[in-house]
């Protein structure tokens, strides 16, 4: 998992894409990605990326549980309708960008730099030709940042063991064939030089190998170039995600006719240079990934911290966007307020210190505080912050507590950040 901070300021109001869904519990533990240490078993045969025996699924009860999670509001493909534009985390932002929103155009000037890093998801389509039905399973227990351009990431929704096979078993059914065998052998020196000379690198990173150099970069129009170049998956996980070398090579040869909706653009490619750069991707070593750290808390401030404060550089710039007044969000209150993406009604609205005094609803119903300390004296508001730096780089994932991290689908917030909340409520949250 990387360390890197990847969050920038964030529309109030409408940017629901952060999945910030405080206080809810039983978080499923979210470990580092596993060791890709395992290549493929025989380069060449049609099955050779990692591919294990799927296990068994409803998929019926898949697509509905697609539609419970709403996954809509993120992804196109999923076989449901798109979310309304209250509700939808993307094309809220998409509109905003292109014009489309209804708003005053000084309001959209201000808010165009604020949403530009979340307008874009990758869509579902064409899963079920492409993926590794296990990792799919696998994944939506314990997502991690697949994509390292895109700022946020897969949250850690409450999804059970079979739940997530339903759901996978409905995006990756088990009709589709593996194709003829293909017996060429790749080049690996090859490969790589391949990566290097054909504008790979401007897009893609692979963790575990010398990094691609970003040159030549593909002809594109400056738009389509930045949404593929936001979508690029890492590509160390390539032998894991995808289930046909076969599908690798035809995305290769032309990623549009596998996947209609890809921004990847189509690249000049000889069989020869396909079958070199895939037996990289897939067989090359790979180093393992760098140790997690162990966040610390930092002591409190001995300066004066006030909520004006803390609300400027934490609550509304983060977690308003899932605790939000419903008045003002178009009727949604986010998905840490109202509820949504499998989470009940927290009640929970963060977007003025009134609403923050009033807590949160718990599991029987009843308001609690935000401000209450466990037993070690840590505040619940703090602990599901730093919970949230256990999830990304405990090496065991097993979180902070029973509280689950936020913010949900994103990288942790700086300590400094936290430090100002836990300093704010030492003092008595002064106004």
């Amino acid at each position: 998992m990387r360390s890197t901070h990847k969050r920038g300021p964030i529309l109030p109001g409408f940017a629901l894409f952060l999945f910030v869904i405080l206080f809810s519990l039983g978080c499923p533990p979210k470990p580092s990605p596993a060791k890709d240490d395992a290549g493929p078993s025989a380069v060449g045969d049609a099955a050779v990326v990692n591919t294990p025996v799927a296990t068994a699924g409803d998929a019926a009860r898949g697509k509905e549980l697609v539609a419970t999670f709403q996954c809509n509001r993120c992804h196109d493909g999923t076989g449901h309708e798109a979310a309304p534009q209250n509700k939808h985390c993307v094309h809220c932002h998409k509109d905003i960008m292109e014009d489309r929103f209804k708003a005053p155009a000084a309001s959209i000037t201000r808010w165009k730099p604020r949403v530009k890093e979340y307008a874009d998801a990758p869509s579902l389509e064409a899963m079920k030709m492409r993926f590794n039905r296990t990792w799919v399973e696998a994944y939506l227990q314990k997502p991690f940042d697949v994509r390292p351009n895109l700022h946020q990431y897969m949250p850690s929704l409450p999804i059970e063991p079979q739940q997530a096979k339903d759901i996978a078993a409905y995006l990756v059914p088990d009709d589709h064939g593996s194709g003829a065998p293909d017996l060429a052998k790749p080049d690996l020196g090859k490969g790589r030089q391949v990566l290097e000379t054909k504008g790979c690198g401007a897009c893609h990173s692979m963790t575990g190998v010398a990094a691609i150099p970003a040159s030549n970069p593909p002809s594109m129009d400056p738009r389509e170039f930045d949404r593929a170049h936001k979508l690029a998956p890492d590509l160390r996980y390539t032998r894991d995600r995808l289930r046909y070398v076969q599908t690798v090579k035809a995305f290769l040869r032309d990623p549009k006719a596998v996947k209609p909706d890809s921004p990847m653009p189509k690249i000049a490619l000889t069989d020869e240079e396909i079958t070199n750069v895939v037996g990289y991707i897939v067989s090359v070593e790979l180093s393992d990934l760098p140790p997690p750290k162990k966040a610390e808390r930092l002591p409190v401030l001995e300066r004066k911290v006030t909520f004006k404060e803390v609300d400027e550089k934490v609550f509304h710039r983060t977690c308003w966007h899932c605790h939000s007044e419903p008045d003002y969000a178009i009727g949604d209150g986010g998905p840490g307020n109202s509820g949504g993406l499998g989470f009940k009604p927290r009640g929970l609205n963060l977007s003025d210190y009134n609403g923050i005094a009033a807590g949160y609803l718990d599991d029987k119903g009843e308001r609690a505080g935000v401000f209450a300390k466990d037993k070690d004296g840590t505040p619940r508001l703090v602990r599901a912050m730093m919970a949230r730096h256990e999830e990304v780089n405990a090496p065991n994932g097993n979180g902070y507590g029973e509280v689950r991290g936020m913010p949900l689908g994103y990288d942790p917030l700086p300590l400094e950040e936290i430090q100002l909340v836990e300093t704010w409520i030492a003092q008595g949250r002064p106004r």
